[in-house]
């Protein structure tokens, strides 16, 4: 028998192929971004150890340096004789195995164990998680109080003290936790069996390869399965279970679904994408941009959310902007670039609004893409910096949204139902393309940098090289954004 540890009896949970190759090929499994996800969860938990430890008399388990033996048993030692916190308390049963996140001593001889994820609200999933939790600690003989998940609270305000106090919103899962206790016996076993089967289990792919995220084993999964050159995903919009029930009845591409399953605008997609032809109305988009007069600009933010705050002032995952770029065209077709750049790690917030403010002038329209994103940005700058508040929200008045007027105007079938700029701009502007750009290519990628260029172990070389990288791929987006102006206005 396998000592199943949460995680892997959490995977079995989503789909039993998975656990299956989780334990016997787990070099087939793809990263999906899991190293950043892992990177936040381990700063959520230092700060939680600030939190529940303020005295500082806790003690974390460290497996890697103790080893699986020695920590179980410092776990169960500390458990029967002390009343000081314990983080990362390992605890084993048959077939199974667990790290308790915080235990705290309720004083009467019984511990509450606390599970702290970085996420902002209880997932369902996660309370799949506290269950295995909590019985893993009662067959190990835990006296247990209760059980509770600690998530982000968004409403916590950092003071820019090193106080994480209130960042952390506890929910209390005892009485749903135990009264699994059951249900979780039957998965452990059931995870055994999986475990033992000599050869990889036959499970069709379908929803549970995203639910309740991506698996890393989706591209193993997938292999043999019939490619479609514009699978269902090409339509707009088309997610969940609308998606999952077309495939159940064996649809794999959008042009062999019939009309009656589709909205207005997935009918009009499928035909163009039938046809191979591109929509545009020229006259439309020009007629609209017509509205606008006046000396154009274009604007483009790249930001950063942190679970935990770093800067006084700020709220876990608010939006922060660090970067801006902003392209004008003037009334004889020239212009001029404007860019913003804070890499000192320092809060970029002032500085970079009264950049913004001294950038975009107080005429004529300010073009952006998804402009709500902008908008928000920029209401969230007034409300923080009263004395620039007029400015930026002369800025906020001026801002222009590209996107429905591409919605409206043009449709590519290269597009796949998506009109997002990456989308539309290699239909539009084929000759833009951000596969060129070095290091930072997308969003993801920009906050990743960002992140390494502020961190204190980051070289001045390595520095400069990673703020050419985000200028060169901000200054890109707005250049896009010029050029599809161009082209809808004629």
């Amino acid at each position: 028998m396998r000592q199943l540890s949460k995680s892997k009896i959490i995977a079995y949970r989503q789909c039993p192929r998975r656990l299956w190759l989780e334990l016997h090929r787990p070099e087939l499994k793809d990263d999906n971004g899991n190293q950043a996800v892992f990177a936040i969860g381990n700063q959520v938990g230092e700060v939680a150890r600030g939190i529940y430890d303020a005295a500082g008399k806790g003690e974390l388990i460290d497996i890697e340096a103790m080893g699986w033996d020695a920590a179980y048993e410092r776990t169960a030692s500390w458990l029967a004789g002390e009343q000081a916190p314990l983080f990362e308390a390992a605890l084993r049963i048959p077939g199974a195995l667990a790290l308790a996140d915080v235990m705290l001593s309720d004083g009467g001889g019984s511990w509450r164990m606390i599970e702290v994820k970085s996420t902002a609200s209880v997932k369902d999933y996660q309370r799949d998680d506290i269950a295995i939790q909590a019985y893993v600690a009662k067959q190990a003989g835990v006296p247990l109080s209760s059980v509770s998940l600690a998530h982000i609270d968004t409403s916590f305000v950092y003071q820019g003290d090193g106080d994480y106090r209130g960042l952390l919103f506890e929910v209390d899962l005892s009485g749903e936790a135990f009264a699994r206790e059951t249900e979780v016996a039957g998965w452990i076993a059931e995870a055994q069996e999986v475990a033992a089967l000599p050869e990889e289990p036959e499970v069709e792919p379908g929803p549970q390869c995203w639910d309740p995220f991506e698996c890393g084993f989706c591209a193993h999964c997938h292999r043999d399965l019939p490619t479609a050159e514009f699978p269902l995903t090409s339509f707009y919009r088309m997610r969940g279970t609308k998606r999952d029930e077309l495939v159940a009845a064996g649809y794999r591409d959008i042009r062999e679904v019939p009309d009656e399953h589709l909205s207005e605008t997935n009918s009009w997609i499928k035909e163009l994408t039938a046809k191979g032809e591109t929509h545009f109305d020229a006259a439309g988009a020009a007629a609209e941009l017509a509205r606008h007069p006046g000396e154009p600009s274009f604007l483009d933010f790249e930001t950063i959310a942190f679970a935990v705050p770093i800067w006084a002032g700020t709220s876990p995952y608010k939006q922060i902007p660090f970067q801006f770029s902003l392209h004008h065209r003037d009334a004889s077709g020239g212009g001029r670039h404007a860019e913003f750049l804070d890499t000192t790690g320092a809060d970029p917030r002032r500085p970079l609004a009264e950049a913004l403010v001294a950038a975009c002038g107080s005429k004529g329209p300010i073009y952006a893409y998804n402009a709500k994103f902008e908008k928000g940005v920029i209401a969230g700058l007034a409300q923080h910096f009263p004395d620039l508040a007029v400015g930026l929200m002369v800025i906020l008045s001026r801002l222009v949204d590209l996107e429905p007027i591409a919605r409206r105007n043009f449709y590519a079938p290269s597009q796949h139902g998506s009109w997002s700029l990456k989308a539309v701009l290699p239909a539009i502007c084929p000759e833009l393309d951000y596969g060129r750009l070095e290091g930072v290519q997308n969003g993801d990628l920009a906050q990743q940098a960002y992140l390494e260029a502020i961190g204190p172990d980051t070289t001045e070389e390595r520095r400069g090289q990673i703020r050419r990288q985000l200028l060169d791929y901000c200054e890109l987006d707005t250049l896009a954004l010029v050029r599809m102006w161009e082209v809808f206005s004629g």
